[in-house]
């Protein structure tokens, strides 16, 4: 058979989601499906700051109302540890579960997934770095969300950090997509304000970077753009009301979105030079993200100058009689301006990040996954140019 030619967007595509509840209440519908995907015994999983919320004993209320029995592992670090998930591998298999349930951000969810793939694959989680490295599904997984910004719910990655090397591992397959995300917009009203602004930006960063990614499709398109208005418009005033339910709901929708994008489209130099970074300081993701975003905008832009000006146009950024460099200037500027308004300004040399540090940095992130989306492909020594930019 002759291959025929096809223009870019119709070319072959995968595209991979759960089962996806949006909207308020949506977390009381966890026993209900706990029950449609066979759970005899569920692992929950969250974190010590959850469940100081409340909101992890809500779902188990859900869980009690359908007689199904559980047990509860809470040890998960702010960026989940490689030692973390093996503990709750191990409850898992001990306990007899054969379902879990993440209840929490993107360390929650991100671990639950690991104690996935540890609980049917029995081998240490570092085995599974990289692309398509699991070779059986993992248990059922119903996965709440309770920021708006990883997106982990929606994904098929799992960001886990090995201790031994300080190196956040980026496990990419489509077996850590969950069964089912209950995503609602409530469990954002409990957020701090910094929480809230990093996750945003990360959300913000997972579209930007899905639309500019050399694996982008006409179909993470549509969520990358929609993810880029909803956060740029409402980021800021859901923060300045946080009980505000219409507010966090455009932003949990905008990071719903964006994690539909970046699933599939997958991401670029933002984040394979934030998972290098968080790996070294245990610091926040979004704020990794949010420190690199405008300087590797700057190195990329003349390699995919439309889609960034598309990303411009999706800000609301107003670009009649601008030239190409204009908008780019004025993208920068309002990215720059964002991060301000949200108070998650702080440069790399603010965070304990000095020139020595550079090198090292840059060799772990030209390795991760992430890079290979780039719309430019750049050289170590251009990746180390970008993190003196942000020093």
């Amino acid at each position: 058979m002759i291959p025929v030619s096809l223009p870019t967007e119709l070319q072959l595509r995968k595209f991979v989601a759960p089962e996806i509840i949006f909207g308020d209440g949506a977390r009381y519908l966890a026993g209900r499906y706990a029950l449609n995907i066979g759970a005899k015994k569920v692992l929950l999983v969250t974190d010590p700051g959850l469940l100081a919320t409340g909101w992890p004993q809500q779902v188990l209320k859900c869980l009690d109302e359908v007689d199904i029995p559980y047990v509860v592992f809470a040890g998960v670090s702010p960026n989940p540890r490689d030692e973390e998930v093996m503990a709750g591998a191990e409850i898992y298999g001990n306990e007899r579960c054969n379902a879990i349930i993440a209840v929490g951000g993107g360390s929650a969810i991100d671990c639950a997934k690991g104690i996935g793939i540890v609980g049917t694959n029995t081998r240490h989680i570092r085995h599974f770095e990289g692309v398509d490295q699991v070779k059986r599904p993992i248990p059922p997984l119903v996965c709440i969300p309770t920021t708006g910004g990883s997106s982990a719910d929606v994904s098929q990655f799992a960001i886990i950090r090995d201790m031994s090397t300080k190196v956040k591992m980026a496990i990419v397959s489509k077996a850590v997509v969950p069964d089912v995300a209950l995503i609602d917009p409530s469990t954002l009203t409990t957020m701090p304000s910094y929480l809230s602004a990093c996750t945003g930006l990360d959300a913000l960063t997972h579209a930007i970077e899905a639309y500019v990614s050399n694996a982008s499709s006409p179909l993470t398109d549509i969520h990358a753009i929609a993810a880029i208005k909803l956060i740029s418009q409402y980021l800021e005033e859901s923060i300045k009301k946080p009980e505000d339910i219409v507010l966090r709901s455009k932003v949990m929708l905008g990071s719903m979105e964006a994690g539909l994008a970046f699933s599939n489209a997958i991401l670029g130099a933002v984040h394979a030079m934030a998972h290098s970074l968080g790996g070294l300081l245990d610091m926040a993701h979004g704020e990794c993200n949010a420190i690199l975003l405008e300087p590797v905008i700057d190195f990329n832009y003349s390699s995919a100058s439309e889609r960034y000006v598309g990303v411009a146009e999706a800000m609301g950024i107003e670009q009649q009689g601008m030239t190409s460099n204009e908008v780019k200037r004025a993208l920068l500027c309002e990215i720059i301006r964002l991060r301000k308004a949200v108070r998650v300004d702080n440069r790399l040399s603010n965070i304990g990040i000095g020139r020595s540090d550079i090198p090292q940095l840059a060799r772990d992130a030209i390795k991760d996954v992430c890079m290979a989306t780039n719309p430019r492909t750049p050289t170590q020594n251009e990746i180390e140019g970008i993190y003196e930019r942000a020093l």
